[in-house]
């Protein structure tokens, strides 16, 4: 499919929406109307959905077909919304929008093609899940910075666990760049611009193989090092690194805010070091969506409410 993002979502539109189809024509698999949108507003409201899907995909993924869409691109999406802590009516909205993207993609290709294919996007259920089960999900804005992370991470049962989660507060790695690394992802030391101070520096691979350079504590740096003389790959569970940060925090009876949290607090951290280095608040800003993997500047603004 060619076109910008919002001309493809214009013909997959097209190709699902059936003004005043009825309910029974919608659900009945043998009907052609079977799974189509008939309201305006409903359409309208998927379709942004989908505007925003296309524009993230080009933008982390540098994906421009909706056809090739995959689960993989889906996980990555949603994943991508739940770390900004969406009220659980958003993330469900995102959720049934990418379920109709499935027929929309399959009666475009179906119209266009003359051909029958298949898009699987069945792990929006389970991500919607989990995100719920796990206190991902929010009834309103809330901040998800903690005020004492170091707390939290010293009561992390599981050593990998620990260091995972410092390389996301003293980095601000998304959990993807700490869940797996490699012995060559150690690119040794260099100073900070920003504070002077000497740090190990480990390149992560995040959302869409994005790979960039995180700057983390020496003492943090030595424990990969130790654990690289024993191992060559450094791999953690995420649904296992999730529930070690829930258990921690509810057992200092601390709000759980995954491991998220600690990319939220490391962001209020480095935009305070940024002023303190003589920055003004906008370049602080800019810099640390750039160290964060981001490239708008207002993104920083979303982690300092």
């Amino acid at each position: 499919m060619r076109g910008s993002v919002y001309y493809q979502t214009s013909l997959l539109t097209k190709a699902i929406f059936q003004e005043g189809a009825k309910k029974y024509q919608r659900t009945n698999p043998e009907h052609p109307y079977f799974q189509c949108i008939s309201s305006y507003q409903t359409m309208r409201t998927y379709r942004s959905v989908w505007d925003n899907l296309g524009n993230y995909l080009k933008e982390h993924w540098k994906l421009k077909d909706f056809e090739k869409i995959t689960q993989e691109h889906v996980h990555a999406y949603i994943s991508y919304k739940i770390e900004y802590y969406p009220s659980k009516q958003y993330l469900e909205k995102i959720v049934s929008a990418i379920g109709k993207l499935e027929w929309a993609l399959r009666y475009f290709c179906r119209d266009t093609y003359g051909e029958d294919r298949v898009y699987d996007f069945d792990i929006r259920k389970e991500l919607l899940h989990y995100a719920k089960v796990q206190k991902l999900v929010a009834d309103g804005y809330h901040n998800r910075v903690y005020a004492d992370p170091i707390s939290i991470i010293m009561r992390l049962k599981e050593k990998k666990h620990e260091i995972a989660a410092q390389i996301q507060l003293y980095g601000g790695a998304r959990s993807e760049g700490v869940t797996l690394i490699k012995e060559e992802q150690l690119r040794g030391y260099r100073d900070d611009k920003i504070t002077g101070v000497i740090n190990g520096v480990i390149m992560t691979k995040e959302k869409g193989g994005k790979e960039g350079d995180v700057l983390v504590p020496i003492e943090v740096y030595h424990l990969l090092e130790a654990y690289f003389r024993e191992s060559h790959i450094f791999r953690i569970s995420y649904q296992a690194y999730s529930s070690d940060i829930r258990q921690a925090c509810l057992s200092l009876g601390i709000t759980p805010h995954g491991s998220h949290g600690f990319r939220w607090t490391f962001a209020q951290n480095r935009v305070r070091a940024y002023q303190e280095a003589g920055y003004s608040y906008e370049q602080a800003l800019q810099g640390v969506s750039w160290e964060m993997k981001h490239f708008r500047a207002n993104i920083t603004e979303h982690y300092l409410g």
